[in-house]
């Protein structure tokens, strides 16, 4: 049964997004997903932005647990470049699912977003419970 578990890769703001607010919302995404799904957080890695040395790192690790992940969930809560990037990658070049969360009504959502979220809703708790509706087997 372990071995049957979707992936789901946190995609969201790191870089410029104070580290407390950035921990946050994954945390709580453990908690609504963790038993059901195996959860590929960003956070884990012990990198620090704008070192030379450390920018090919984080890219290459972030692409590596997107192509890892069945299912992309995204913290849409402001632009953010790298987060752009995975979205489009996972979504473009690798077909996946990706289920994204924020504040913006559609109207203000980046076209791009737009394009390629598969689906958008207003919070992480009504983006848990459609991946929890949708990606779970559910028992008969």
């Amino acid at each position: 049964m372990e071995n049957n578990r979707k992936t789901i890769y946190l995609s969201g703001p790191i870089m410029y997004e104070h580290a407390g607010t950035a921990r946050a919302w994954r945390e709580t995404a453990k908690q609504l997903l963790g038993g059901r799904f195996r959860l590929l957080d960003p956070m884990r890695r012990a990198f620090v932005d704008r070192q030379v040395d450390s920018a090919n790192e984080i890219v290459e690790f972030d692409l590596q647990d997107v192509r890892d992940a069945d299912i992309i969930l995204v913290n849409y809560n402001k632009a953010s470049i790298g987060t752009s990037m995975e979205v489009f990658y996972a979504a473009h070049d690798l077909g996946r699912f990706v289920v994204a969360f924020s504040p913006f009504e559609y109207k203000d959502c980046s076209p791009w977003m737009a394009r390629y979220c598969t689906k958008i809703l207003g919070s992480l708790e009504e983006a848990a419970e459609y991946v929890n509706n949708h990606f779970t087997e559910q028992q008969v």
